[in-house]
């Protein structure tokens, strides 16, 4: 069995597909991630995670 990955999402994305990501390797909705990530987003630091994620996050490779 191969090791789940961390990736940014391609099919379940708004901003950058990190809430999708995050969702998808949970195995939940992303709608309570994305819920969360506001919630989190007035403290500032949300926000700064949230780039960070983005940048250091790979993308999804294609599953061909």
């Amino acid at each position: 069995m191969e090791p789940k990955k961390l990736y940014r999402s391609r099919r379940n994305r708004m901003i950058c597909g990190v809430c999708g990501g995050l969702a998808e390797y949970f195995n939940i909705d992303a709608t309570i991630v994305r819920l969360a990530c506001v919630l989190f987003g007035f403290t500032g630091t949300a926000i700064l995670v949230y780039f960070i994620a983005a940048v250091i996050m790979p993308e999804e490779p294609d599953a061909y």
